[in-house]
C-alpha cells in the first residue's frame, strides 16, 4: 500500500502534467530562463490556512532551488491583508506552480475553516466532528488533513482501515445476523484487527445489534433528535455512537446534546467553499 508521501507525490505529478502538458507556452514565450523573481501568498478572506507543507512539497518537486518563507503555518487564524508566506526563485517557476498551489491550498483552507466553525458548535459537548469518504478524488489524504488541521477528526481513510457494515451490507448479507457473523469469520481467516461499525435505520435494527453484539460503534442513520437521545440511552456506553444523515450546521448542537460521541458531516469536504488568496509578485 502507497504511503501518505507517495500518494501525495503522485497527485502532484498528475496534477502538473495536466496543467503543464508539453510546457506552458505563455510563461516560456515571454520570461527569460535565468529571470529570478518573487511571490507572496496574500490573503483575502477570513478563515484557517491549511496546505501549507503540501505547498512547499509543489515548489520543491518542481524546482528544488525554490525558496519558501512560511509566515503563517498551517492551523493559523488569517484575515484578509495577511501574507501566509514568500517564495523566491525562476520567474518561470513561479508562474507554473501558482495555480496547482493555489488549488490545492484554497481547497484545505476552505475545508479546515469550515471544519473549524462546526468544531466551536459543539464546544461544552463531548461529541466530536468525523468527516467522511466523500472527498475528491486522488485529494482524499489532503481534504483529510485539512479537517484535522480545522480541529475536526477523521473518520476511515478508505475501505481498507475500518469495517462500516452500511444499509446495503446487510442488505445483501441478509440480515444483521448474517453480516455482523460473516464479519467475523472474515477477520478470523485473514488475520485481521480492524473496529467494527455497523449502520441501523430503525430501533429494531438497533435491537438485534444490542442483542448480537460484537461491534465497535453503531451509527444512527437519519435518527430524529429524539429519537438519536432515545437511542444513546438504550446504547448505555456499551458502543460508541455516531449520527450521521441529514444533519446541519443548525441542528448539529441539538444532535451533540442528545447525547452521540461523533457526527460525521461529509458537507465538510463534498460541498466546501475555497477560501480566497492569491499569489502575486512583490
Amino acid at each position: 500500500m502507497l504511503t501518505v508521501e507517495e500518494l501525495n507525490d503522485r497527485l502532484i505529478d498528475l496534477a502538473f502534467a495536466e496543467d503543464i502538458g508539453d510546457g506552458d507556452h505563455t510563461t516560456l514565450c515571454c520570461i527569460p530562463t535565468d529571470a529570478m523573481g518573487k511571490s507572496h501568498l496574500l490573503i483575502k478572506e477570513e478563515g484557517i490556512l491549511a496546505g501549507v507543507e503540501i505547498a512547499k512539497e509543489v515548489f520543491h518537486r518542481f524546482d528544488p532551488e525554490m525558496k519558501v518563507e512560511v509566515l503563517m503555518g498551517d492551523g493559523t487564524h488569517v484575515k484578509p491583508g495577511d501574507i501566509a508566506m514568500i517564495v523566491t526563485g525562476r520567474m518561470q517557476s513561479l508562474l507554473q506552480t501558482e495555480r496547482l498551489m493555489l488549488n490545492i491550498m484554497q481547497r484545505m483552507s476552505g475545508i479546515a475553516t469550515m471544519t473549524n466553525r462546526y468544531v466551536r458548535r459543539l464546544e461544552g459537548t463531548h461529541t466530536r466532528v468525523l468527516d467522511t469518504r466523500k472527498t475528491t478524488p486522488g485529494m482524499r489524504m489532503l481534504e483529510k488533513e485539512a479537517v484535522k488541521i480545522g480541529g475536526g477528526t477523521n473518520h476511515r481513510i478508505g475501505l481498507f482501515d475500518m469495517i462500516l457494515l452500511k444499509d446495503n451490507h446487510v442488505d445483501f448479507a441478509g440480515g444483521i445476523e448474517n453480516a455482523i457473523n460473516r464479519c467475523h469469520e472474515y477477520l478470523k481467516a485473514k488475520g485481521k484487527d480492524l473496529k467494527i461499525e455497523i449502520e441501523v435505520r430503525n430501533f429494531d435494527e438497533l435491537n438485534r445489534v444490542l442483542a448480537i453484539g460484537g461491534v465497535n460503534r453503531i451509527m444512527l442513520d437519519n435518527f430524529s433528535v429524539p429519537d438519536t437521545k432515545k437511542a444513546v440511552e438504550l446504547i448505555a456506553g456499551r458502543f460508541e455512537t455516531e449520527s450521521s444523515g441529514g444533519i446541519t450546521f443548525d441542528t448539529l448542537r441539538d444532535y451533540a446534546e442528545a447525547g452521540v460521541d461523533f457526527i460525521s458531516v461529509g458537507a465538510l469536504t463534498h460541498s466546501v467553499k475555497g477560501l480566497d488568496m492569491s499569489f502575486k509578485a512583490c
